[in-house]
């Protein structure tokens, strides 16, 4: 068997390329792919060549190829089709935090079988919803809270999706483009520019990757108010208003990763609990709105360029595999 996969060979540069599979072992199955999922966060500092020489163990995605910077098969959020493997397992849609590759061997271990009724399509986002479920944890926000959630990217409309359901809470989402105000309105939350962002949230979860952005969500805080930090930067300094009222004000700003489960929840949570409720969570017809765009496969290479470009249209980006 043949199958072709997704690498970045050089800064700015990818290419598809052929390689054999083998038949699969005892406890292993073999994945036709239906879709993926593109994340113009990680995959965007993997393209740039931005990922830092101190992380590249830490950033390794678990079925990733080659070796940080370049050249690498790199991507997490394959949804497919079982076609060889346990019985238990064939036939079934899948989720797999596997590079973007047309077929794929992975340990059955790795495989989340969907949930009835979820598209295999929207599934794509179960990766960043345990990010943003993770987020949402490590910010510790509640029902009744006045919560802001500043950047409306995936990331941060996952959050938001996620916050909208909490009793009583008052969530608003703050991002400079205003056409992000339909989204907001469709999950029944209100929208703000940064400019107008709210001053005294309880809860403040940071998601727009912008020196800019974090400070709007500081801004944002009120007395003793957490700010949780969500954006990944890659190798970028990033200048953070720690002056102003932020001593006075006793505010925390709280880091949050998606590589260890949330403090609050580790010592009855397991990654596959997780995994399993961020799936669950995308039984949300409205998240559907996220997708913008489908690129066919065998495009990929020559459309990242685009997709990656500094203020690129759109926001979830899928591959469509024939």
């Amino acid at each position: 068997m043949t199958a072709r996969a997704l690498w970045t060979v050089a800064k700015h540069q990818a290419e598809l390329r052929s390689e054999r599979l083998r038949a699969p072992k005892a406890g292993e199955a073999l994945v036709r792919t239906l879709w993926s999922g593109l994340s113009r966060g990680t995959e965007r500092l993997v393209f740039n060549g931005m990922v830092p020489e101190s992380e590249y163990d830490r950033m390794r995605a678990p079925m990733m190829g080659g070796h940080f910077p370049f050249p690498v098969k790199y991507g997490y959020a394959a949804v497919g089709i079982v076609d060889d493997g346990p019985d238990e397992f064939m036939g079934r849609p899948v989720f797999c935090l596997h590079p973007h590759q047309d077929r794929f061997l992975a340990p059955v271990t790795m495989l989340a079988p969907l949930p009835e009724g979820l598209s295999p399509r929207r599934a794509v986002f179960a990766a960043n919803m345990e990010t943003a479920l993770n987020g949402v944890w490590d910010s510790g926000a509640g029902p009744g809270d006045r919560i802001v959630i500043v950047g409306a990217g995936i990331v941060g409309l996952l959050v938001t999706a996620i916050a909208s359901h909490l009793p009583g809470a008052e969530v608003t989402l703050v991002d400079v483009d205003d056409s992000r105000a339909g989204i907001a309105a469709r999950f029944g939350v209100a929208f703000a520019s940064p400019a107008a962002a709210p001053k005294d949230a309880d809860v403040v979860i940071h998601a727009s990757t912008t020196p800019e952005g974090l400070a709007t969500a500081l801004g944002s805080a009120g007395m003793e108010a957490t700010v949780l930090e969500l954006s990944w930067y890659g190798q970028r300094i990033v200048p953070a208003p720690l002056g102003d009222a932020f001593h006075s004000q006793r505010l925390r700003l709280v880091s949050s990763q998606v590589g260890q489960i949330a403090p609050s929840r580790r010592p009855r949570w397991d990654y596959g609990r997780r995994r399993d409720a961020a799936l669950r969570l995308l039984a949300d017809d409205r998240l559907d709105a996220l997708i913008t765009e489908e690129v066919a496969f065998p495009d990929l290479p020559a459309a990242l360029p685009r997709l990656f470009a500094p203020g690129a249209a759109g926001l979830q980006t899928v591959i469509r595999y024939s």
